[in-house]
This record gives structure tokens, sequence and C-alpha cells, in this order.
């Protein structure tokens, strides 16, 4: 992930999955959240040309949220440029708040129409305060509300342009993430607030999707991949009702802690794949990662990977086409989204647990955003404790042992203790 400002992360040279494909003859396009940086070491120059970004790393089109939506600016970038910018009314990004008057969260919280629980409380837009400071561009500045309805549409659109030729679309869409502000007519539909009915209206993108591929007739020529990058997590920075509203509804189903979290209940996720005529339908225990997409498509087109390239995905392409006998993953390293040292490391009916910094965060979803302590190792037999509640690694030492060693191999040693 990277902050509004960060320079790109992927840069131009470093082989990619569109890039593979592009290289094979594929259109390929990005719509949707990005949130992997953009430009050179200063970081996007929002009022020129953006460069480098997706174009420069395998991808013919995009049409990009540039991080996430509780991030500033709240303006689409298509291809290199913001949609809709008007010269006279740049694009100013801040470090701190621009101006004494400047609307922020913390000055203006009675006027907002979401409240923020912690840390989205600078710019406000839409009625919405976000994280960091931004000025300008009104005129390319969207509504939270139309944002999964335009990317459905620039979806349908460029599929439909050159239905003809092969294609590859990473729709990355931005329900469930905060803020969650669904379209007025989702709004109310579900029992449980915002939350979920983001979770219906990101339903109803897929649903359009599909459908588009129906009315081109390509759904039985096209794989259909849906997964998530992390599991769940209610009170995510905004008071929209997520925890008030849960009810006895549990989002991690049996599983331990959610986003944020190296538990099961953060790193085991929703992985669907549909090809219509090819996939039964069905249910599989294989263990696969989405690094795994990239050696996996490159082995069903026949495109051999570049030396040294994505040396961490696993060809499973027979357990996502849902073969019979085909195998996933044996190992498997799982890892938060910062740079705490805290790891989950699978093999067979093994987990090791590491966390270097002693403490993990959204161990219980349905509380408040919280931080916990917990013991630097832990091991757990997924196949008789898939939640994770009963810690083995006193009672068997020599799996623990063998699996640090491992883990230690694959991430490195944890660091020494200081003090």
């Amino acid at each position: 992930m990277a902050p509004p400002a960060a320079p790109a992360i992927i840069l131009p040279g470093v082989p990619t999955l569109p890039g593979l494909l592009q290289g094979a003859g594929y259109r390929t396009a990005v719509i949707g959240k990005w949130h992997l940086g953009l430009g050179g070491p200063g970081g996007p120059q929002w009022n020129e040309e953006i460069a480098p970004g997706p174009i420069d790393i395998g991808f013919d089109h995009c049409f990009l949220l540039p991080t996430t939506n509780d991030r500033v600016p709240q303006v689409y970038l298509q291809d290199r440029r913001v949609l809709n910018l008007d010269p006279a009314d740049p694009i100013r990004i801040h470090a701190n708040k621009p101006s004494g008057d400047h609307p922020t969260g913390l000055d203006r919280r009675g006027s907002l129409k979401m409240d923020w629980t912690h840390g989205h409380n600078q710019t406000i837009h839409n009625g919405i305060s976000r994280i960091g400071f931004y000025t300008g561009g009104e005129r390319a500045r969207f509504r939270d509300e139309d944002l999964a309805a335009e990317w459905v549409k620039r979806s349908v659109d460029w599929m439909e342009a050159d239905r003809d030729r092969p294609f590859f679309l990473f729709f990355a869409a931005h329900e469930p993430h905060v803020p969650r502000m669904p379209h007025e007519r989702f709004q109310g539909k579900s029992p449980h607030g915002f939350r979920t009915d983001s979770i219906l209206e990101l339903d109803w993108c897929v649903g359009e999707l599909m459908a588009a591929l129906d009315r081109l007739g390509i759904a039985e020529d096209t794989l259909v991949v849906l997964c998530s990058d992390n599991g769940p997590v209610m009170d995510d920075g905004y008071a929209d009702g997520a925890l008030e509203k849960l009810g006895g509804h549990r989002a991690a189903g049996p599983f331990k802690g959610g986003k944020y979290s190296v538990y099961e209940g953060g790193t085991r996720t929703p992985f669907l794949t549909r090809w219509k005529g090819t996939i039964r339908p069905g249910v599989s225990t294989e263990v696969v990662a989405t690094i795994d997409l990239f050696a996996s498509l490159a082995s069903l087109i026949g495109v051999g990977i570049p030396v040294g390239a994505a040396s961490d995905s696993m060809d499973v392409l027979g357990a996502l086409l849902g073969e019979p006998g085909e195998k996933g993953r044996t190992e498997l390293v799982q890892q938060d989204n910062g740079s705490s040292g805290n790891f989950g490391f699978r093999t067979g009916r093994w987990k090791l647990v590491r966390h270097d910094s002693g403490a993990a965060r959204n161990v219980i979803v349905e509380r408040k955003l919280a931080t916990t302590k917990v013991p630097r190792f832990q091991l757990f037999d997924l196949e008789k404790d898939p939640g994770e509640t009963t810690d083995l690694l006193e009672r068997q030492p020599e799996v623990a042992e063998k699996m640090k060693q491992r883990l230690a191999e694959l991430v490195g040693p944890p660091p020494e203790r200081k003090g």
C-alpha cells in the first residue's frame, strides 16, 4: 500500500501479470482502487501527466481512484491524467492544514454526514473527512456514492469496445472499504448498516459484469476470479453503524481476527473462480494465494515466466480450475499490512504465528479496533482447531522449532529483543 503522495512502488521493467498477458496479445486494463503509488521519486504531479503508473507496467488502460477513498484526493486518474481537471484550479496536496479556515473533521465535526472515530479527520469532501489535506480540483472531484456504478460502466464499455480480442481486466472494487458510502439505492437495504449495504452494492457490481459477459457471448471464454486482500474490520475509522448494527453476525465466520491480523480471519478470504462450461460447481480446501495468479495464468495461456520474476508465485492452475486430485500450495507465508514483523506460516495441518512486535490488531472483529498483546510465537493445529483457540507451542516443540527455522529461511530471522 502507498499513501497519497507516494511514488510508484512497481517500476517500469519489473515483470508483472498484465505485462505478461499484454505481451501475449491480451488487452489489459485496471479499473478501480490503485493504492500502489504513482509518479517518480517526488510522487504524483497531479496537475501534469503522471508517470510512471499502470500504463508503464503492462496496462493498456487505467481508470483509477489513486489511493483508497479515505485518503485525498477524491479524483479519477484516466491513463496518465486526472479526469476533468481545470488547469485554473490545480490540485494541491498539503502536509499540514493549509489555512485557518480550511474545513476539517476536527473543527467542523457537526457538519459531517458520516462522523469519524479515529484518524480520518482532516480535509472534508462530500460531507466526509479524510486522511490528508488538499485544496483545488473542484471540477475533478467525484461523489463517493457514484464510484461503483461509474467503475462498472467504464469496465463494461471497455470490454465492449474490442470484444473479439482476449482481455485481462483487473476490476479493483472499493466496497466495503471505508468510507462506506454506497449509492442511495443501496442505503438501508441490509439490516447491518452501510458496511453490508456496500457489500450488496459489490454484489450488484459483480452481477453487472457477469451479465455483460453473457450479453457479449464470451462467458464460456472468460475465467473470472473473485478474491479479497484481507479479512473483515468493523471499526475502521468512521461511525457508520458497522459495530452497532452487527447483531450476532460474525463477519469472519469461525475464524479468529480480521484485517490487520495474521490470524486466519485476517488472511483466509473468499476466493472464487468461474469459467462457464469448464469449472464445475464445488468447494475446494486447497491452499492458494493471490500471488499465485501470476504463475497459474501464465501456465493457462502457455507463456513462460521471465527468469527471476514472481519467484513467490506458484502454479496452482489445476486447483483453481477445480480439477480432481490437483493440489494447491504446500507452504504459505502470511503477513500483516505493516513492517512490524508479524507473520503466519502454514504447512499441512500446522500454523505457526510469529509476532515480533508482541502485539496484534483486530484480534476480535466484533469490537472497536484495538491492539492486543500476544505471545511472540504460537502454534495451532488448523485441522482440529481452525479458530486458533489452543496454542500447542509447548506441547509440540519439535514441530514448532522446525517451522520457526523454515519461516526464518523464507522471510528472515526474527530480530533480537532489546532490553
